[in-house]
């Protein structure tokens, strides 16, 4: 069972995803998310089973969020954005992508079953 403490950090989720080979990383091209495999996912392809919020002690420009992806075929995986000015993403499509897809919410003893 995965404690809370154990998930403190980003690097310590795609950790826990690496070890699980869910570590695809889902990047957002103007055919939808894709994990590199020449797959592309719609809003309506993925759902969000996970949001992590991390944020810096002392530095805003440490704050990030992780969404954890689930693809229509069972494709796990994340993508990872910095708070609000300090968005990785230089456009609102990300965004607006991002507001399309369901979120289904789950625990993470439920994602990070052995």
């Amino acid at each position: 069972m995965i404690k809370p403490a154990e998930m403190t950090t980003l690097s310590q989720v795609i950790e826990k995803l690496r070890l699980k080979r869910q570590d695809n990383e889902f990047r957002l091209t103007e055919e939808g998310f894709t994990i590199g495999n020449g797959k592309f996912f719609l809003p309506a392809d993925l759902k969000i089973i996970k949001t992590y919020r991390f944020e810096g002690e002392s530095d805003p420009s440490d704050s990030s969020v992780l969404y954890l992806l689930e693809g229509n075929d069972g494709t796990i995986g994340y993508s990872a954005d910095s708070y609000g000015a300090f968005s990785n993403h230089d456009d609102m499509h990300y965004d607006d992508f991002l507001r399309k897809i369901p979120v289904e919410e789950r625990e993470d003893q439920q994602i990070f079953v052995d």
